[in-house]
């Protein structure tokens, strides 16, 4: 089978949502079907965003780093008989001919639809509600498309099905078991506090450095290492450590498994890896309450919730758990436990069954009838 993913650009840095794609794609191929990753410089068919003037200036800005420079995706392993496509932009002039054309965000359902039949039978990978991304009512319409929709986590199932959308599927997203694991004994673990950081509101990473400062006043001897994809954030503590885009191997080892709890304060979320990269690797989970997190955290059994945007309630969570350690070791053991169940061979199992009920038999490696067009790298 020949499947193409579109994705809504191209990121230089990791990226969760982008890492499901080609983990997607890396499965499938190994299991003989014929997967191109599309990355278009520009999307077609979106209105003009109302952004201030320095919003549109970095965007500028990253269009010509984008336009003038060789694309290296070298924060995430890909298989190598996966094709990538860098090019101009997301017209069906840029889509090889497939059985399958997913969309990837709700900017590239626009493109997916209107391609031609040739492109494939259409797909839509929902892996969040990104009202935060878009304009509400342009979101939604994307979830009232007449394709088929798959959704990552179970909560967003329920979204759709409340908004009146069809042709909804749920199929988990996982963890790569074979990196993310224990390498250090649970029990074994300093006194420190991991958390992914982000200049995305959405992340409240303000509000974990609060509940973080509200910890260190309890507990003088805490660690808090912090990692991310931008420069560190001016309302960050010197005493914090911050690592601006460190090597997968580094987060692993290093931070996940040098820690005992992982802090993970957002709002909203559609099924956050970092937390259940953490787990898999033996900490603590100390979480919001959003719908996200609920996929695989259960209030004292495999981790500790509290309201979205409410510090001290998180700060509370993370002193109990500093406070009793014995408490901290039942949570991470349970939480490995049971993240043990979201397997990437599970997924792709899933993805793939549905795949061949969805769409019509062909011969695997049956050849395109038509060339496309790729802008040098």
């Amino acid at each position: 089978m020949r499947i193409t993913f579109l994705m809504p650009g191209y990121m230089w840095t990791p990226s969760g949502g982008y890492r499901v794609i080609y983990e997607y794609a890396n499965r499938l191929v190994d299991r003989g079907h014929h997967v191109t990753v599309v990355h278009p410089r520009r999307l077609k068919y979106l209105p003009a965003p109302n952004l201030p003037l320095r919003e549109r200036l970095r965007r500028a800005k990253f269009g010509l780093i984008g336009l003038f420079s060789t694309p290296v995706i070298d924060w995430q392993p890909i298989d190598k008989r996966v094709e990538l496509l860098f090019v101009p932009n997301s017209g069906q002039r840029y889509l090889p001919d497939a059985d399958v054309l997913f969309a990837t965000a709700w900017q590239t359902v626009p493109s997916v639809l209107r391609a031609s039949q040739a492109k494939g039978e259409k797909f839509y990978l929902i892996q969040g509600y990104e009202t935060w991304m878009g304009p509400k009512d342009l979101v939604d319409q994307t979830w009232l498309a007449p394709i088929n929709k798959i959704v990552i986590a179970r909560w967003l199932l329920e979204l759709g099905n409340s908004m009146g959308a069809s042709n909804l599927t749920h199929i988990p997203i996982a963890i790569n078991h074979s990196r993310y694991r224990a390498l250090r004994a649970i029990e074994d673990r300093p006194r420190q506090v991991v958390m992914a950081l982000s200049w995305v509101e959405i992340k409240g990473s303000k509000d974990g450095i609060a509940a973080l400062e509200i910890a260190k006043r309890n507990f003088p001897d805490l660690s808090v290492v912090l990692f991310g994809n931008s420069r560190r954030p001016p309302w960050v503590p010197q005493w914090m450590s911050y690592s601006q885009d460190p090597e997968q191997e580094r987060i692993i080892n290093d931070f996940y498994n040098g820690s005992s709890i992982i802090l993970s304060p957002s709002w909203t979320e559609g099924f956050p890896l970092p937390p259940a990269e953490a787990a898999a690797c033996g900490c603590a989970i100390v979480a919001t309450d959003i719908k996200g997190h609920t996929e695989y955290v259960q209030e004292g059994v495999t981790g500790l919730l509290s309201p979205p945007r409410d510090p001290d309630a998180l700060a509370r969570n993370l002193c109990l758990l500093l406070e009793r350690d014995d408490l901290r070791v039942r949570l991470a053991h349970s939480a490995n436990d049971f993240i043990k169940q979201f397997t990437w061979d599970r997924s792709a199992d899933l993805m793939e069954e549905f795949l061949f009920r969805s769409v019509p038999r062909k011969p695997l490696g049956q050849p395109s009838s038509s060339s496309i067009e790729v802008s040098p790298a």
